[in-house]
């Protein structure tokens, strides 16, 4: 077993050498010395970053979202917009002196990805079982906050991988977004997944703009647009493999085989949001103090 925690112990993984690491479990500045440990017996490195590293004008994130406020971002973002300053805080902020680290210290090819919210098969973050599990448990109305109207991009396993791919054939120091070629709103996405599945409920917009919203949030679900501009990547010639539709099927698939019956435990990164995923009495409330309103 490689401790990613360790120094030393990737280079004796690496042993005489490779064409390339990949590290997609690469978090901290740390994990940055690790892969500077090896650069002088690889041909290339590519980390996968996050997209959670952009800030708006006075600073806000994603991560501090919930209490200082949602960003207020420029569409799309580019990979020169401004971004937290690299320290031991948060999330992204770790992940900048990631950036920082490797991208001021390699001396060979380094490719940072920047991508939005991962989707793919055997995720522990599978933002579709909003949906899916909703649907499994038959759930005849499901709730849609700001309308349905959120746009967060989106990036498929495949198409990151595609993206690393090409980037490897084109030997160089760069920062890429990566993401899918369109940014659906979550109706969309709600009518992918619902389409897929032969979902035969219905969705109710929720005309709520409070943030965090109380009813209908999803994964995706945010008061402002956060999209990536991804034209570095293809002024590359890296064309993305599949579109969301036809990524997410796949995703799909394997969460209704799975359908775990303790679902906190397969999926650990989902269960770590501080609200009720799955809160149907208070949906069931919802419903019925809207049906006496109409009355």
């Amino acid at each position: 077993m490689l401790d990613r925690d360790e120094l030393g112990t990737l280079p004796r993984a690496v042993g005489s050498g490779a064409d390339a690491v990949i590290d997609t479990v690469a978090y901290t500045d740390v994990h940055a010395n690790q892969l500077l440990e090896i650069e002088s017996s690889v041909g290339a490195i590519v980390g996968i970053s996050s997209s959670s590293v952009y800030r708006d004008e006075v600073g806000r994130t994603l991560d501090e979202a919930r209490t200082g406020g949602f960003p207020d971002m420029p569409l799309p973002l580019t990979e020169a917009h401004p971004t937290v300053e690299p320290g031991p805080q948060t999330y992204s902020t770790r992940k900048i002196a990631l950036e920082r680290r490797l991208l001021d210290h390699a001396t060979g090819p380094v490719t940072i990805l920047r991508p939005g919210a991962i989707h793919g098969p055997h995720s522990v973050h599978p933002r579709e079982w909003w949906f899916v599990k909703r649907m499994l448990d038959g759930r005849k109305v499901i709730p849609l906050a700001y309308r349905g109207e959120s746009r967060f991009h989106t990036s498929a396993t495949v198409n990151i991988a595609a993206l690393v791919r090409h980037a490897l054939g084109i030997p160089g120091t760069r920062i890429l977004n990566a993401a899918d070629p369109s940014v659906l709103s979550v109706a969309e996405i709600a009518a992918t997944i619902a389409t897929h599945l032969n979902y035969g409920g219905a969705f109710v917009p929720v005309n709520d703009n409070t943030y965090p919203p109380v009813i209908g949030s999803t994964p995706w679900s945010v008061p402002a647009p956060f999209t990536l501009d991804t034209s570095a990547s293809l002024a590359l010639g890296y064309r993305p493999v599949l579109t969301y539709e036809e990524a997410s099927q796949a995703a799909c698939d394997w969460l209704v085989k799975a359908a775990p019956s303790d679902w906190r435990e397969a999926f650990p990164v989902l269960a770590g949001y501080s609200r009720d995923l799955f809160d149907y009495a208070g949906e069931d409330a919802y419903f019925e103090c809207s049906a006496a309103t109409k009355s």
